[in-house]
C-alpha cells in the first residue's frame, strides 16, 4: 500500500511538473519539480507514508527547491 501511495506521489508531481514544459524550463522551475519530488518523496517516508506528510514534503520540497533554482 505505501508502495503504491509513493508511486502514485511521485508519478502525480512529475506530471505537473512536465504541463508547464511548453518552453525550455528556467532553473527556478527545474529546482521546483525536483524539490516537490524529492519532498514528497522525504515527507512520505519520515510520516509513514501518510498523505499529510507526502503533501507538507512536496509543499516544502518545491518551495525550498524554487529558491535553491532561482540562485544558479
Amino acid at each position: 500500500m505505501m508502495h503504491t501511495k509513493l508511486f502514485l506521489s511521485i508519478a502525480t508531481a512529475s506530471l505537473i511538473a512536465l504541463t508547464g514544459c511548453g518552453t525550455s524550463p528556467t532553473n527556478a522551475q527545474i529546482g521546483t519539480a525536483t524539490g516537490a519530488v524529492l519532498g514528497g518523496v522525504a515527507g512520505s517516508a519520515v510520516s509513514g507514508g501518510s498523505t499529510l506528510g507526502t503533501v507538507g514534503g512536496a509543499a516544502a520540497g518545491a518551495v525550498i527547491g524554487n529558491e535553491v533554482g532561482k540562485k544558479r
